[in-house]
């Protein structure tokens, strides 16, 4: 039996400061910012990152002077570390830090889901109040599983941002199959292969998400280009770079959720194991000269993240394959033969890289989740049509899987 796991959930709100309110809590965001960079500035001459207790005993007096509360002081004491720590490791230059952003423990703030409301403690013991915009969909976190923890205020073009954390404990499921996942440019291939490996089920989610983001990125950049020296000196040349460059990001993160919860949905359908690639070294392994707007704007560990978490909040598990050679080997050990580059022929049928790269995906992920001991349930959803399936609803990714069960076996 599978111990509970704790699955995390971050809610992203927007909130309205009623008349004062605002001031009130830009002074205490500016004050939180400029405290993270005193001791980050402090903590960037040590050798070794001090420990807590030691950044405790030099700050916590003059943080607490400025007006910050007790709780308000540790936050400032994890942030600081947690920035030195990355930027060190990614051997960066010391950072200066410039958004308005906090991190608010459980004691620093009340919410009020009836009314909508957030009262945040502020400097000197003063609190203010905020209005949340709460979205319908918002109302599954208000289940009594679900706990509230630390959360995050932000302030960034005349908005305030709330990012409430949610928390609660999920138990795993048992596995009955696994299904290896190989994300393109343009759209998802899946296979679901059954504890003994013999192929489930296959199919395609058809997405125009990275092509449109690419549009406006294209767009950015030949704007850059036609006022190479003087664009950053031009107001409405950064207005219209900033808007193409923000639906970019917008395009690319609704895409990834999009993506992520068509591959959980599949998942918990055929009570899965998701077989996703390690891309550790992706952006390494690329030389710069096939597609590279693509690789700039391809968003794998978004994607890999939310399939992560939302699996998790499902109770299914989520394994990390090595990819090399997923698209060149043979599944089933029929001859591989490569047509062009998109298709091969396996045995007497045609169909993709793809295809074969996540059918690769899924045995590797069988293979792993053998060697980790973990308690593999016998059966399998195998009463229904073996058929792959592409795209629900989107007759058109059919052009993607040209290939039929039968002539697997």
């Amino acid at each position: 039996m599978s111990l509970p796991v704790r699955a995390r959930a971050t809610a992203r709100v927007e909130a309205v400061a009623p008349e004062g309110g605002e001031g009130l809590l830009l002074e205490f965001l500016k004050a939180y910012r400029d405290a993270v960079q005193l001791v980050l500035n402090e903590v960037w001459k040590q050798d070794k990152v001090p420990s807590i207790k030691k950044l405790h005993t030099m700050f916590y007096g003059k943080l607490r002077a400025l007006g910050f509360r007790a709780h308000h002081v540790s936050e400032i004491y994890k942030r600081a570390r947690e920035v030195v720590e990355a930027t060190k490791r990614n051997r960066g230059s010391k950072p200066v830090l410039r958004r308005l952003t906090a991190r608010v423990s459980t004691y620093d703030y009340k919410v009020d889901f009836n009314a909508k409301t957030l009262r945040l403690a502020v400097l000197n013991d003063r609190w203010v109040e905020l209005e949340l915009k709460w979205y319908n969909y918002l109302d599954k976190y208000l289940d009594s599983s679900w706990r509230l923890g630390e959360i995050q205020v932000s302030y960034r073009n005349g908005k305030i941002v709330v990012y409430l954390t949610f928390s609660r404990e999920v138990k795993l499921g048992e596995p009955k199959t696994v299904m290896g996942v190989d994300i393109n440019f343009n759209n998802v291939t899946y296979t679901v292969v059954d504890l003994s490996g013999n192929l489930v089920s296959m199919g395609v989610i058809a997405f125009r998400g990275f092509g449109r983001a690419l549009h406006f990125k294209k767009l950015a950049e030949k704007l850059q280009e036609r006022y190479p020296r003087s664009w950053r000196f031009l107001k409405w040349v950064r207005r219209a770079r900033a808007r193409w460059l923000r639906r970019a990001r917008n395009i690319l993160v609704d895409s990834a959720h999009y993506v992520a919860k068509k591959i959980v949905e599949i998942a918990r359908e055929y009570g899965a194991v998701i077989a996703l690639e390690d891309l550790e070294k992706l952006r390494g392994r690329a030389n710069g000269s096939k597609l590279p707007w693509e690789l700039q704007l391809w968003c794998y560990r978004r994607i890999q993240s939310f399939v992560e978490y939302k699996a998790l909040v499902e109770g299914a598990r989520v394994v990390y394959v090595d990819p090399r050679g997923t698209s060149r080997t043979s599944p089933n050990g029929k001859p591989l033969a490569f047509i062009n580059y998109r298709f091969v022929q396996l045995g007497g049928t045609t169909t993709t890289r793809d295809v074969i790269a996540s059918w690769n995906l899924a045995l590797r992920g069988l293979k792993q989740m053998r060697g980790s001991g973990v308690r593999l349930t016998p059966d399998s959803p195998r009463g229904e049509a073996m058929t792959p399936r592409a795209k629900r609803g989107n007759p058109r990714a059919e052009k993607y899987l040209q290939v039929f069960t039968d002539s697997y076996k």
